[in-house]
């Protein structure tokens, strides 16, 4: 490689890896090991007293891991990352490492139903509040912040309505009242989407969808900026108080702007125990190598697919924001000019019965609760994801009793609209 920054293919390829040392080979091993030999009796306390960075057991870390977080840390512009079991898990240990009991955070009523459902039922179980905003107006978040809130949360793009987000705006508000800005950058991916470049603090990922992007192995990521003040204010004394499990370390102190990443390992993912498997890990970091060809790809397919759909008489609407006159267009050429995704939803007409017809009539589709595979996946919201929500909660998270969604996959778009065709016919 050139003396200049590697490009984002190069590093979806190269960061974090290199040939393993003891045998020379050149993928990244899957090294299913619980557990590592230390060098002495004071190798192992500094490993204990984070005084020196190395594997201790796999609950906490893995070489494995350790490519993939380097790899996704480098993809998204972070300072360092963490792997973990899946998507919820990676959400659960951000904000065990920003909250107390009695504390709150402000969220995105448009959100993948399985975030709205752990923010608003498992979380109070800790004793954290969460309250809704509306990304389409940056200040209904800033009135719902008080002396207890702790963080914002949203998504870079939607799901399932597939609607990209002022993630600027929505930093602005963070900036000014000191707090971080958490983006989930599932759904676009940063192929399309870096959150940290328009003000987000930490990124989080379900790996599970496109990072990975072949539906066969689950995962989450934690990705730190390194760019909030964790002392500022003595709100965040996670990281900004002594720890005495440490021996008194001071988490921002002693690791600066990756303070963020090693607390959710050494507290969070070290006691709740969400780690990922070597073998997942290895298969995400297989995945990644392809992003870039195949969210080009998905992009490509999808905007084909959407264009069509908006002409077919048994369609009410479409929302996809890669089509010129979608309202969301303009959002979407500045925050992800080479593409607008995979993931979009349209409208069947004939209400939530079409829509339940459709999804059983379609062939090629696979009718499943996922999004990212390099197979075309559909699924009627209403009826499985946001089936807990009320009807109002569904509308409000672009989940109402109409609506498709569409995971576009990579094979012939030809194949793909002919499916939708005869489905439509019948429905």
């Amino acid at each position: 490689m050139s003396n200049n920054s590697p490009g984002f293919a190069t590093l979806a390829v190269h960061a974090g890896a290199q040939p393993d040392p003891s045998t020379g080979a050149r993928t990244t091993p899957i090294y299913q090991t619980t557990a590592y030999v230390f060098e002495d009796a004071d190798h192992a306390a500094a490993l204990f007293g984070l005084k020196q960075f190395g594997n201790i057991y796999t609950r906490i870390m893995n070489p494995t891991q350790g490519v993939l977080e380097e790899r996704v840390a480098a993809l998204e512009g972070g300072t360092a990352a963490l792997a973990v079991a899946s998507g919820h898990a990676a959400q659960m240990l951000v904000f065990h490492t920003l909250m107390q009991s009695g504390d709150n955070f402000v969220a995105a009523r448009k959100l993948y139903g399985g975030s709205i459902n752990q923010f608003g039922h498992a979380f109070s179980n800790f004793g954290w509040q969460v309250r809704w905003a509306d990304t389409d107006e940056p200040e209904s978040f800033a009135a719902q912040i008080d002396d207890r809130t702790r963080a914002i949360f949203i998504e870079s793009l939607a799901n399932p309505a597939g609607k990209f987000v002022d993630i600027a705006a929505i930093a602005e508000v963070a900036r000014r009242h000191g707090l971080p800005l958490i983006v989930d950058n599932t759904m676009a991916s940063p192929y399309l989407v870096r959150p940290l470049e328009h003000g987000a603090d930490i990124v989080v990922h379900s790996a599970t969808k496109f990072l990975g992007g072949h539906g066969n192995s689950m995962g989450g990521i934690i990705v730190d900026g390194g760019t909030f003040d964790w002392s500022a204010s003595g709100k965040f004394t996670t990281l900004s108080q002594p720890r005495a499990e440490y021996g008194g370390v001071i988490l921002h102190e002693a690791f600066g702007n990756m303070a963020f990443a090693i607390a959710c390992r050494v507290l969070g993912l070290r006691d709740l125990g969400p780690a990922i498997a070597p073998m997942n890990a290895f298969l995400i970091i297989t995945g990644i190598e392809t992003l870039p060809l195949r969210m080009q790809r998905h992009c490509d397919n999808a905007f084909k697919v959407a264009n069509w759909l908006k002409n077919h008489e048994k369609v009410a609407w479409v929302s996809y924001a890669g089509l010129p006159d979608d309202p969301n267009h303009a959002l979407q050429q500045r925050y992800a000019p080479k593409g607008a995704g995979a993931v979009f939803t349209f409208g069947v007409k004939g209400g939530y019965a079409a829509g339940k017809a459709l999804v059983e009539g379609l062939k090629l589709f696979s009718h499943l609760a996922n999004i990212g595979d390099t197979r075309s996946l559909v699924i009627h919201p209403a009826s499985t994801t946001h089936a807990q929500l009320s009807p109002e909660q569904q509308i409000a998270a672009g989940a109402g009793p109409d609506v498709v969604r569409l995971s576009v996959g990579i094979e012939d778009p030809e194949d793909i609209i002919a499916d939708l065709e005869q489905a439509l016919a019948k429905a």
